[in-house]
């Protein structure tokens, strides 16, 4: 479904890659959760984004397809199995995506923004603040969501093939990290998969979903990003207390809303 025809702004695609051979859990893409699949809660978020103007599931699956389209996603190819197995990268389905379009459709976006389907509870508003921060660095090839990491690199290891351990992450000027308190060592930031914005330029000129340049958008808002089975039921309780402020808050109407209903 084409979207915000308004052509004075850049032209953004969302892309929403969602195979069907999930290994972790099977068949995870179409998981209910609240009653909806999981996949719809993304292109719900995309659909509603005021700066993505087309929302594009990539999949090999047909299901998965006729569900994405139920709920108003573009699916306008599948995806060859070959770039959908368990070790296929970001930039295979980028670059399949964006060269049948240019080839088909003669369409080439200014900003791919990948947005994971295992992320049911973004914000709306925290998706367009992300690209408009990106389109405000021309000088940065992609922008990638982070928030403080839990645990620090400073402080792992590996076991060498001598069986020693040795340490994961070494920083200049500090003599034996893993032995100095929490508080001397960096911050350091995880990649949580949120929201991800890259030039189509890089995609295709350099073969990278991040080129070299990349911005960092830190996220603070409760998010859960559904890997295990266990995670379904966090996602379900953060998703109604979510709703249920928004509902309670002043102006809630005004609000977005999280759609938990299976379209008619």
């Amino acid at each position: 479904m084409t979207q915000h025809l308004d052509q004075s702004m850049p032209s953004v695609l969302a892309l929403i890659p969602a195979r069907g051979g999930s290994k972790s859990i099977p068949r995870k893409n179409l998981l209910p959760v609240l009653g909806k699949p999981l996949i719809a809660y993304t292109i719900e978020q995309a659909l509603q984004a005021n700066n993505i103007q087309r929302v594009l599931v990539t999949t090999d699956d047909v299901e998965i397809a006729e569900v994405a389209r139920q709920y108003g996603a573009e699916v306008p190819f599948l995806r060859p199995a070959a770039l959908a197995g368990d070790y296929s990268l970001d930039i295979d389905y980028h670059r399949h995506a964006l060269q049948w379009l240019q080839e088909q459709e003669n369409y080439v976006p200014q900003a791919v923004v990948n947005l994971r389907p295992t992320h049911p509870i973004r914000r709306i508003a925290t998706i367009d603040k992300a690209i408009s921060t990106f389109f405000a660095h021309p000088e940065v090839d992609s922008l990638r969501s982070v928030r403080l990491a839990s645990e620090s690199p400073f402080k792992m290891w590996r076991i060498d093939e001598s069986g020693l351990l040795t340490a994961v992450a070494a920083w200049e000027g500090l003599a034996e990290p893993y032995n100095q308190p929490r508080q001397l060592l960096p911050l350091v930031y995880w990649q949580d998969g949120y929201i991800d914005v890259t030039r189509a330029e890089v995609i295709v000129q350099q073969g990278s979903t991040t080129g070299k340049k990349i911005m960092p958008f830190v996220i603070e808002e409760p998010a859960v990003d559904i890997d295990y089975a266990d995670e379904v039921a966090m996602a379900e309780r953060l998703l109604l207390a979510r709703t249920e402020q928004e509902e309670s808050a002043p102006g809630a109407g005004k609000r977005e809303q999280i759609n938990t209903r299976h379209p008619s």
